[in-house]
């Protein structure tokens, strides 16, 4: 659906479809720092203390940046970028020095040495979120349906699925009433005149 030719950067989880995406196409990409902590706790759960204790230190490095993201109203620009990139090194640290020879850790170990740097793309990127959670919340429904009908099984359920929620999501996002546009879409194709538009309004 991105093309080859995509040149924004791509904010995802680290599945591996992405990866792929990247390496053939040399797209941006900015990996989830929720998924990543939410992978360190996988490693804090298992019942290895190194494992373990490895997680519990890329843990609190995460926890050291995602303090400095949270003080950056309370610190002047230079500040923030020198506090930042302090705590960027402290957690490529953790998370590649003294790793234990365990097959999770090293999956993690491994994951930072090819691409811990797209972790920290939104340093550099104006505009890039440290995280998907808003990609994530625009799709949550749509996931919670799906969990509940067990999806479609015909081409015509897809198609109308796809574009009712689509409609949902981008009327919430646009603060829109979901009934008012589903309402005009109908009275203009009754009586042929023209389809209100999803695209925003405004400048």
């Amino acid at each position: 659906m991105l093309g080859k030719e995509f040149n924004g950067v791509l904010g995802c989880d680290y599945f591996g479809a992405y990866r792929k995406y990247m390496r053939q196409f040399d797209v941006l990409v900015r990996f989830c720092l929720a998924h990543l902590i939410r992978d360190v706790k996988f490693l804090m759960a298992l019942p290895d203390r190194e494992n373990q204790a490895y997680g519990r230190r890329v843990r609190d490095s995460l926890r050291e940046l995602f303090g400095v993201i949270h003080r950056r109203d309370k610190l002047t620009a230079a500040d923030f970028r020198k506090a930042l990139e302090a705590a960027r090194q402290q957690v490529l640290k953790a998370a590649t020095v003294r790793v234990p020879k365990r097959n999770h850790a090293n999956n993690l170990a491994k994951r930072f040495r090819e691409h811990g740097e797209a972790y920290f793309r939104f340093i550099t990127t104006p505009g890039i979120e440290p995280t998907n959670n808003l990609a994530e919340q625009a799709i949550r429904f749509v996931v919670i349906d799906r969990r509940i009908t067990l999806g479609t099984r015909s081409e015509t359920g897809r198609r109308w699925c796809e574009r009712i929620w689509t409609t949902i999501a981008t009327c919430v996002q646009q603060g829109r009433s979901v009934f008012k546009f589903l309402l005009d879409s109908i009275h203009a194709y009754i009586g042929g005149g023209l389809s209100p538009s999803l695209l925003p309004s405004g400048p």
